[in-house]
């Protein structure tokens, strides 16, 4: 289930992972407010707090991951994902040679600094 991180700048996206997430997930919560903020101000500043294993994201669900992430490729801006999945903090931080802009990965316990490093 995906639901948002209330309390951000206007200018981020937050989203808080947590049990299933379905391709249903990213349809209705997720890529609604990406390309809203597209349309708002260009680029996406994208808070992701993981707290459910990658594996629980249904094949659905990383088809549309994939999809947002191709149709918006030029417009990251900064991309933070929060987890205790060390592969996927590695992962965070390896990303970003691979997208026009910033990514970093934290740690659950760093996400108040993930906060502050996605709002600057």
């Amino acid at each position: 289930m995906l639901q948002f991180i209330n309390d951000l700048p206007p200018h981020v996206v937050g989203i808080h992972a947590i049990g299933e997430v379905t391709k249903e997930d990213l349809d209705k919560v997720l890529i609604p407010r990406i390309d809203e903020l597209v349309k708002k101000q260009g680029e996406i500043n994208y808070l992701l707090v993981l707290e459910t294993d990658v594996q629980n994201f249904t094949a659905g669900a990383w088809w549309n991951d994939i999809k947002t992430g191709i149709k918006n490729f030029t417009k990251w801006n900064k991309i933070a994902i929060v987890s205790d999945q060390k592969g996927v903090e590695w992962f965070s931080d390896l990303f970003r040679f691979f997208i026009p802009g910033k990514s970093k990965g934290f740690a659950l316990t760093e996400l108040d600094e993930a906060v502050k490093w996605i709002s600057e």
